[in-house]
């Protein structure tokens, strides 16, 4: 199972705060690719974090069973 939390405005957009996903052999893009499509989240802007630390290559990241995936709206300095 994978646990995947949303903050800001995906949460908005999802109108959840999470959700459990049975889990898959799936690389985080696949999944990524996936809940855009489901939410229709390609017009927003986020970061994606896996077990708290964020991503950059989700491409050749692959997931694993009881990974948490956050979602996480754009950070602003100051």
């Amino acid at each position: 199972m994978l646990s995947v939390k949303y903050f800001g405005a995906v949460a908005e957009k999802t109108k959840i705060q999470g959700e459990n996903i049975p889990f898959s052999n799936l690389s985080l893009q696949e999944l990524v690719d996936e809940l855009e499509q489901k939410y229709d989240l390609a017009s927003l802007s986020y970061s994606v974090a896996v077990n708290q630390k964020i991503v950059q290559d989700a491409n050749s990241y692959m997931l694993i069973s009881n990974d948490v995936v956050a979602l996480l709206p754009p950070f602003a300095g100051g």
